[in-house]
């Protein structure tokens, strides 16, 4: 089932099709090519379950595609980034490189941006990422630690005790696990086909970069490259083998009882303010109606 409605700037709700057709209101949100194109981007027509799908929470993509749902156009706006990006870089490749192909197997499929000689090294396969500081210094490894100072409190309720500052460490847990097993189910459905896949390297393009938050996080650059581990073909199959498993059966059975793990959920982030099946689902209904109740 596809999103039916928009959810407009004062909360009000309206088909999708209507607010394409004329703008109930005086002036239009934001341009209609623009409008149109988070439409476009919502109700992609693709049987089998793709990879990003199956990354998900298994009842997040079952109520995406069981249910009628409502978006905020807004909150769309950086996936259309990265949709403008892979088009930018779509239009400069060469000879020597593969774009956006989509591959399949029996479990499931998924489209690749890059492969080739992308980094002037021959059978890379790239990605690219439009993502928030915060991931990027998840993603990074990045952590602050307290260091001692030669000073002490000489006054408070720490009277006495030694002085610290924070210093930012580089050598941390890189938290890369779905964009890990993304790149690797791409790999594997590339080497099936007779490709060789030497390296693999995300592109991670900072969206709040020029905000100070994102200094505050140690985020320097409005660009990364992030090398991705091979992990093994077994693995990565038995893990996505087994969410294609769950998704099918929800499907037809029309439920299922796997709630999205905390992980799946941005510990409850997504459910409150980015997942747009939230309402529909019996976990993230509670954050739905606290905010109905501030509001």
């Amino acid at each position: 089932m596809p999103a039916k409605k928009f959810i407009c700037p004062d909360g009000q709700e309206i088909e999708i099709t209507r607010c394409l057709q004329k703008c109930p209101y005086s002036q239009r949100c934001m341009f209609l090519p623009t409008l149109r194109a988070v439409a476009a981007s919502l109700n992609r027509n693709i049987k089998q379950p793709t990879v990003t799908e199956l990354l998900a929470g298994t009842m997040e993509t079952f109520l995406r595609r069981t249910t009628d749902y409502v978006v905020d156009p807004i909150k769309q706006l950086y996936a259309l980034h990265g949709t403008a990006v892979h088009t930018i870089n779509e239009n400069h490749i060469d000879k020597t490189m593969l774009s956006e192909q989509r591959l399949s197997d029996d479990i499931t499929s998924g489209k690749f941006d890059l492969f080739g000689k992308i980094l002037d090294k021959e059978n890379t396969l790239g990605d690219y990422k439009i993502t928030s500081s915060y991931k990027l210094m998840k993603a990074l490894g990045y952590y602050k630690v307290d260091v001692p100072t030669d000073e002490i409190y000489k006054t408070g309720s720490k009277k006495g005790q030694p002085k610290t500052r924070k210093e930012w460490r580089t050598d941390g847990v890189k938290h890369l696990l779905d964009w890990a097993v993304q790149l690797n189910y791409y790999r594997i459905l590339l080497e099936e086909r007779g490709y060789t896949v030497s390296r693999m390297e995300i592109q991670a393009m900072c969206r709040d970069f020029n905000l100070r938050m994102a200094a505050e996080r140690n985020i320097t650059s409005p660009i990364y490259l992030i090398h991705i581990n091979k992990i093994s073909d077994h693995w990565v199959k038995l893990y996505m083998k087994t969410k294609a498993k769950r998704l099918q059966k929800a499907l037809k059975t029309g439920k299922t009882p796997h709630i999205c793990s905390g992980k799946e959920r941005w510990q409850d982030r997504k459910c409150k303010d980015y997942c747009a099946v939230a309402e529909s689902c019996p976990y993230g209904r509670q954050f739905k109606q606290v905010a109905i109740k501030i509001a």
